[in-house]
């Protein structure tokens, strides 16, 4: 094996398009890895621990690029080299004819005076100044960065708050604004229910059965995952319900979020109750339902939060299809599986339908471990090693450090993918594909191989093992929802409809007693 190192001093490339980077470059032929990302302390981290750290490396400033290709000799990472150079350089001429750049958000807003919204992608360390600039130029502003302290989220929050703006993040992944969707987002049509979400593909989820139930949604409005907690205090969801109490073209409002802090939770559902238009909350992972109000609907899970939405819209129930849960596959699915099939393990790309998943699982088994799980109990201590049920978000900290998404790149998911297969106690291994805006471009495509792979591990060792896929989309995404989903079961993997039924129907499949 070879290694190729570049380092390109003082060129900045925001980690959107080094995500997507990446992902290209380590699909290209004879490429072992292939690591394109700036020069943060975080990202020599990650090199350190691929073994790819060296003193140039380690030298390398914030402000550098740093490009490792890991390969078969040196002339074949030198072609690799010349194919990511291209990347670069067809990305900059195919924005280059339909806009302008500018160097800095005062210039760009100087010279587009019309402009109202910033998205942001920069480097930690520095998105909350470019943040604060932007709303001190009085643009609202979506924060897809991470890294951020909760100290200027703070802050950028409240001055956003005495400006009337929107302060989307940071990690804000999904938003809908008049009709564009930001960042991750899927095609829904427009509509006149309105979503405020402190989680990214609850959020999409959300608008994906809103749409599916024959609604549509007026604007989506991300908040960061953070900001009901304690000491941001819910700031942005709060602002978010006035301005879609405010906005014409909604009607209805859902509120959609991971397990809020208890005081924050009280103080939305104050305001969600004065709210003149009918609000509907999915707080997942709270517990027992609080009965609905006036005006004021509750739903423990994103499918419930829908259907209730698209009801107070005037669309009937009777009319709709609601997918009930199919207890004759389920039996069929015990069936195949031996008595130490007992354990699920699942592998998902988004954080909210991994929580929504393992709180299903909580609801019938004690030992769910995860790299999110709320109770530090059954936190896990090695992210690598799984236990008992366990549940990965492969979009959290721990996995995508100075790595590509993995709604963009599924290496990591392979691999683990593969580790789990080779476990004989695992009866069903679970996972996600998000299709829509960012996403990769053929999310189940990508995984199909190591599905086959998977199922003959366990097949060589005389065991099924059942394979249970959910595909977050809509009839108007791209790729095509129905080919994906058909892929799947040409591949022999069932697919929910919903991820509120990917949660119950993986539960169930593993479970020793005899179905409904």
């Amino acid at each position: 094996m070879s290694t190729r190192i570049v380092i390109k001093k003082n060129t900045y490339f925001d980690s959107v398009s080094l995500m997507s980077i990446s992902t290209k470059a380590n699909q290209l032929e004879g490429v072992e890895q292939a690591f394109v990302a700036m020069a943060t302390e975080m990202n020599k981290g990650v090199l350190k621990n691929l073994g790819l750290l060296n003193d140039e490396l380690e030298q390398a400033k914030n402000g550098d690029l740093m490009i490792v290709i890991k390969g078969a000799s040196d002339a074949a990472n030198e072609a690799t080299l010349e194919a990511i150079e291209g990347l670069f350089t067809r990305k900059d001429s195919g924005n280059s004819r339909h806009e302008a750049r500018y160097a800095t958000l005062a210039s760009a807003h100087h010279n587009i005076p019309e402009s109202n919204l910033a998205v942001i992608s920069v480097n930690g360390a520095f998105a909350a100044r470019e943040a604060r600039q932007a709303l001190e130029n009085d643009l609202n502003v979506m924060l897809f960065s991470d890294n951020v302290s909760l100290d200027d989220e703070l802050a950028l929050k409240q001055l956003a708050h005495s400006k009337g703006l929107l302060m989307m993040g940071p990690d804000c992944g999904t938003a809908i604004i008049n009709g564009a969707g930001l960042c991750f987002a899927n095609a829904v049509r427009r509509g006149s229910i309105g979503i405020v979400g402190a989680s990214g593909t609850g959020s999409q989820e959300l608008s994906v059965r809103i749409h599916e139930f024959g609604g549509g949604v007026s604007q989506l409005i991300g908040t960061g995952g953070r900001d009901l907690s304690e000491k941001i205090g819910g700031i942005m969801m709060l602002d978010a319900i006035q301005m879609l109490e405010d906005d014409p073209q909604t009607e209805v409002i859902a509120l959609i979020s991971k397990p809020p802090a208890q005081a924050v939770a009280e103080k939305v559902l104050a305001r969600a109750q004065a709210c003149r238009k009918p609000v509907v909350v999915c707080f997942l992972g709270t517990g027992e339902t609080r009965q609905d109000e006036p005006g004021l609907q509750f739903a423990r899970a994103t499918k419930e939060a829908a259907l209730k939405a698209v009801l107070l819209t005037g669309i009937k129930k009777e009319s709709l299809d609601l997918h009930p849960l199919n207890w004759p596959l389920i039996e069929e699915v015990r069936a195949r599986l031996k008595p130490e099939q007992k354990y699920i393990r699942a592998l998902f790309c988004g954080g909210t339908l991994c929580d929504e998943a393992m709180f299903a699982a909580l609801e019938k088994y004690p030992d769910v471990y995860s790299n999110i799980q709320p109770n530090p109990e059954y936190r896990l201590n090695d992210v690598n090693v799984s236990i008992a049920h366990t549940f990965l978000d492969f979009g959290d900290d721990d996995f995508t450090n100075g790595k590509p998404h993995p709604m963009i790149d599924p290496t990591n998911r392979i691999s683990r993918l593969l580790q789990e297969a080779r476990d004989p106690e695992v009866g069903v291994i679970v996972m996600d594909f998000v299709l829509g805006y960012g996403s990769h471009e053929n999310p189940v495509g990508v995984m199909i191989d190591a599905i086959k792979e998977a199922k003959a591990i366990a097949a060589q060792d005389g065991r099924h093992l059942e394979m249970l896929g959910y595909v977050l989309g809509t009839d108007l995404d791209t790729p095509s929802l129905e080919k994906q989903c058909q892929m799947l079961t040409d591949a022999g993997v069932i697919w929910a409809s919903s991820s509120t039924n990917t949660g119950l129907l993986a539960r169930e499949f593993v479970c020793k007693e005899k179905a409904q």
